[in-house]
């Protein structure tokens, strides 16, 4: 079985699953099988359930005659046919890499083109090796446009997920210090996420670059074709405002305000603006989907609970995006505790950014500051260091934060929401 072969099959499908108990009617089941688990053993009962064909990577378990099919590799087989698929598309794919606020940018870029594009676009996290492929399988005849996040912990990923996507368009939204542990230090995340660039350049594509990011203008200067905001002199050149603590943008003395708290949201809102404008969209257009945008998922997002404002930003977190989180923060009126969580994968660089962000945020005159986790604690010897996020709940169910402004920050694996339904 080949991708051109079994093509014909896959338009005849709703969609791909890799997950056998989402399977639903007339889905194409993906039976990817881990260590200790060999999901081509459900493969009869994928079929039964009314899934119109089954991938299976072991041959003693392919029937042709109810479709399930073999091939060496269901990973390799779901990106050959993902590449495929992105060839016979006749639409503009963007893609996007960045050490932080890749999330939120895709979803803004989604939120603005649509006001004019029938636009797909990566769901939730779906930005690796495996979720790019089934983004781009989920394009559907009436698209006329995809977005395409695309997430790496080391070099060569971006390399390869531009290979199954082949974008027209790209836009890094920043180098941080982000998986020091899997690209190798700094040096190594910059030249990890400019495989999107050596992609682009090697094609003739276009980039979209902040010419106020001095890496990003470095590594675009001269090149042709590209899309530039940031500076007076740029192609898209917006001014930022806020208010009640949100962020907007204006342009040409027209102004959007957002629901995002944070400078480096503006960056965010820029991108997508300039994307915007690029593609033919009017100001309006773009303003309505500025203001309309809410965050929802745990990212820069503002809840407020008891009289008190709440700034809920767990899904991810390294030293650049918690030394921004916090400096932002720290522009807030009035009283005002953090609560920051790990920062991982940082490697032998941990202690010493875990060190510098504690530092920074002693210096800024927070009224309480609590940490939860061992790399925190490690450099923390106060009596608000906690060892997880069990710990703070149990901590926080006696004692009361009476700070007006609480920021909420940490890595995915700290869980650090959970504290949340504890204060008062």
């Amino acid at each position: 079985m080949n991708p051109e072969t079994f093509y014909p099959l896959f338009l005849q499908s709703s969609k791909i699953t890799i997950d056998s108990r989402k399977i639903e009617k007339n889905d194409i089941f993906f039976a990817f099988s881990g260590e200790n688990f060999n999901a081509a053993t459900l493969a009869e009962d994928a079929i039964n359930k009314g899934a119109f064909a089954v991938i299976v990577e072991q041959r003693e378990f392919e029937n042709k005659q109810r479709k399930i099919y073999y091939v060496p590799s269901t990973l390799e087989f779901l990106q050959q046919l993902a590449t495929y698929h992105r060839n016979q598309l006749k639409i503009p794919v963007i893609a996007l890499t960045g050490s932080n606020g890749k999330t939120t940018t895709k979803e803004i870029i989604h939120a603005v083109l649509s006001q004019k594009f029938n636009v797909q676009y990566t769901f939730g996290n779906l930005n690796n090796h495996i979720g790019v492929p089934l983004t781009l399988l989920s394009i559907k005849p009436e698209h006329e446009m995809a977005v395409i996040e695309m997430g790496a912990n080391h070099q060569k990923e971006i390399e390869l997920l531009c290979k199954i996507a082949q974008p027209n368009f790209g836009y890094i939204t920043n180098f941080g210090k982000a998986h020091l542990e899997g690209f190798g230090g700094f040096e190594g995340v910059i030249k990890g996420k400019s495989e999107l660039y050596d992609d682009l350049k090697s094609n003739g594509q276009t980039i979209l670059v902040n010419e106020n990011d001095p890496i990003q203008f470095e590594k675009t200067e001269n090149y042709s074709p590209k899309i530039t905001f940031g500076k007076e002199g740029s192609d898209y050149f917006f001014e930022e405002f806020s208010k009640d603590n949100f962020v907007g943008l204006s342009f040409n003395g027209n102004k959007a305000q957002s629901k995002l708290t944070g400078n480096y949201n503006f960056t965010n809102l820029c991108a997508a603006a300039s994307l915007g404008f690029h593609f033919g969209l009017e100001f309006a257009q773009i303003r309505a989907a500025i203001q309309n945008y809410t965050p929802t998922n745990m990212r820069s997002q503002i809840l407020e609970k008891n009289g008190k404002t709440f700034v809920l930003d767990t899904y991810n977190a390294n030293p650049s995006s918690m030394a921004e989180s916090l400096k932002n923060f720290s522009k807030f009126e009035g009283s005002k505790t953090i609560i920051i969580g790990d920062m991982l994968e940082l490697g032998t660089e941990s202690e010493v950014e875990h060190q510098s962000i504690l530092e920074l945020a002693n210096s800024m005159g927070f009224d309480e500051i609590i940490t939860v986790g061992k790399h925190f604690k490690n450099v923390n010897k106060s009596s608000q260091a906690f060892e997880n996020s069990a710990a703070l709940s149990e901590y926080l169910q006696s004692e009361k934060i009476s700070s007006k402004n609480v920021l909420l920050k940490a890595s995915r694996g700290i869980a650090l929401e959970k504290a949340l339904e504890f204060i008062n």
